[in-house]
């Protein structure tokens, strides 16, 4: 964990702080969650830490900062970061094609979109690239979209991440037999696309995603409760999964609900026990996009990494200029996400945000609709958790729950708000 200071020392107010513990009890009073975390860090220093709720209800085991969370979609900064780790030691270009070290991605054809049938495709005009991949526009997608012939044929295919079902090189060799969303680079839309990343990452490191991310990211950065599943002797901190009472579909992330849908969620009920969690055995599976389980002072170290220029501690993963361009939009022509096709993602609006590499950037706040600053950077997991780092206030804030789909509620734009309201310089 960061060093704790007083929030005034940071810039930030004490009192107005306390708006943030307050949001933080309501979460859990009002049956919104069964416990939640929030770390929040100011030039360096954690301004405010706190737990509250219960990690599982049926068991009557709190809530910790050292509580154990399935991080989900939180893992796609991290394989991004070692990605780009690889690309400063020479390993490829960003505008290599994936086929030149996975051929299997060579002729995989795409589909023609519309009505048409999956067998109606045509070949790629352009070949994907590993920019494709960091940016979600690989033409790739999720089974569990269930908008369209290809993400079925993903559901038909058993094509899970994370799962234990096999190898991550045999399940991103299914992904490659199976035909393109859209053309690589046309639409931004949400996919195994870092998971087919993480292999690449060990393609190019020689090395299984574990070890590498154990060796070269972890350990250095003092991140010992974070790996893609839970040691043995932490097994008792992990936190069990929750879906609401109504509207605990997956395939409902990519929607926004209405007020009276939100009034209709009905409290929580238990997807996932920790003791049953899968999680708590090892896999030969590691999914770069999904797949890491982890506390919240780890993840706080990371982001703090990132926030510092890609150092922390003693401890340099990526050159200062390297960070600052996966800070970038690299959507085509500066547009955001809603230009790409993607208008809503989880519980968010997409106007005026882009994607960098990893990562959501906001382009335009007044567009988005959100109190932030331009280059603030983020992303989030399914069970709504989520961090966001801006570097133009020297800020990162970390959510950690474990609530399934992140769509349920409006928590991060309501957490941002109190968040932002609290800077006083």
């Amino acid at each position: 964990m960061l060093d704790a200071v007083t929030p005034e020392s940071v810039g930030i107010s004490g009192e107005r702080l306390q708006r943030v513990s307050a949001w933080l009890q309501e979460q859990v009073d009002g049956g919104r969650v069964a416990g939640c975390s929030v770390l929040v860090a100011r030039r360096g220093h954690t301004a405010l830490a706190e737990a509250v709720g219960l990690a599982e209800i049926e068991t009557g085991k709190p809530f910790g900062l050292d509580t154990i969370v399935r991080i989900y979609s939180m893992t796609k900064a991290v394989t991004t970061v070692a990605a780009m780790m690889l690309y400063e030691e020479g390993c490829f270009q960003l505008d290599d094609p994936v086929s030149a070290y996975l051929p299997e991605f060579k002729d995989t054809p795409v589909w023609r979109g519309g009505d048409h049938p999956l067998t109606d495709v045509e070949a790629q005009q352009t070949p994907m690239t590993v920019r494709h991949l960091m940016t979600h526009t690989s033409g790739l997608t999720y089974g569990f979209m269930q908008t369209n012939v290809v993400d079925a044929a993903y559901r038909d295919a058993d094509i899970e991440f994370p799962g234990t079902a096999s190898t991550l090189a045999e399940l991103v060799q299914r992904v490659a037999g199976l035909p393109l969303l859209c053309q690589p680079g046309s639409q931004w839309n949400y996919s195994v696309s870092t998971d087919v990343l993480g292999r690449l990452v060990e393609v190019w490191s020689g090395q299984s995603l574990d070890a590498f991310f154990r060796q070269r990211i972890t350990e250095p950065l003092g991140m010992s409760d974070t790996a893609f599943h839970v040691a043995a002797g932490s097994a008792e901190r992990l936190g069990a999964l929750y879906v609401p009472k109504s509207g605990g579909d997956l395939s409902s992330v990519a929607t926004t609900a209405s007020p009276e849908e939100v009034a209709q969620r009905g409290g929580l009920r238990l997807r996932e026990s920790a003791a049953s969690s899968r999680f708590l055995q090892p896999t030969e599976l590691c999914s770069g996009g999904g797949g890491l389980t982890g506390t919240i002072g780890d993840y706080a170290r990371f982001c703090q990494m990132l926030l510092n220029g890609g150092q922390y501690d003693g401890e340099r993963l990526l050159g200062r200029k390297t960070v600052e361009h996966m800070r970038k939009n690299h959507l085509p022509d500066n547009r955001d996400m809603a230009a790409m096709g993607q208008p809503v993602w989880s519980e968010t609006s997409y106007d005026g945000i882009g994607f960098g590499l990893g990562w959501a950037v906001v382009i335009d706040p007044v567009k988005a609709n959100i109190v932030t600053s331009e280059g603030e950077h983020h992303w989030g997991g399914a069970a709504s958790t989520f961090f966001w780092l801006d570097p133009a206030e020297e800020l990162f804030t970390v959510f950690f729950t474990q609530l399934m789909p992140s769509s349920t509620y409006p928590i991060r734009r309501e957490l941002r708000t109190c968040v932002y309201q609290s800077l006083i310089d």
